[in-house]
């Protein structure tokens, strides 16, 4: 596969991202590389299709609104954001295996720092003792798949607190930090999972 990987040292604003994802999509439609992006985000709060506006407990933060699944959720420093452009007209029509493939992805990386993680049929994500850990938003159009997942390494777990994550009430949030796990070589560890598991999408 002609996939382009992609790593950015400092913080990449939220829309500026976004705005590049969706050039690419489209240069992926005509047969352009596909991308894998790996990034964090400055303090952002964004609003998938399915959120609602009671999930905004502090009405004084900004929420940006965009069209991939999910609700409402948060990227802060210390997050490590993993973004994707993948052409499944090339790979496998499948929804579901692109998402499970993603959970194993993260279930795998997690496992390096020896965190046992799992999925849940009912809430996507990753959790660790019901606590959750990486959120995934995916978004397809004519079969190219595009957003990812994030997952929390040592970032400000107290900005959840403004917001309903994901809208699940009552649910609590982690951190690989929070684990007591020094996350060492976070970025290296996660680029060789994905490469290793991409030929299953």
């Amino acid at each position: 596969m002609n996939i382009e990987f992609k790593i950015s040292k400092t913080p990449i604003k939220y829309k500026k991202a976004l705005m590049f994802l969706e050039k690419r999509v489209n240069l992926v439609k005509l047969g352009g590389k596909e991308l894998v992006w790996l990034l964090e985000h400055p303090t952002t709060y964004s609003a998938g299709i399915r959120s609602k506006e009671e999930e905004i407990l502090d009405k004084s933060i900004k929420v940006t609104k965009t069209n991939r699944g999910g609700k409402i959720t948060l990227h802060n420093p210390g997050q490590q954001i993993v973004y994707f452009v993948l052409n499944l007209n090339k790979r496998r029509r499948d929804i579901r295996n692109l998402i499970r493939q993603i959970e194993n992805m993260i279930i795998k990386f997690l496992k390096i720092y020896k965190v046992k993680s799992n999925s849940d049929k009912n809430n996507i994500g990753i959790w660790v003792k019901n606590k959750k850990i990486a959120a995934i938003g995916v978004r397809v159009s004519r079969w190219v798949a595009y957003h990812g997942f994030s997952i929390n390494i040592k970032n400000n777990l107290n900005d959840y607190k403004k917001i309903i994550p994901c809208g699940l009430e009552n649910h609590e949030v982690t951190s690989l930090k929070n684990e007591n796990k020094i996350a060492n070589n976070v970025r290296k560890n996660l680029e060789m999972i994905i490469k290793e598991n991409l030929s299953k999408i």
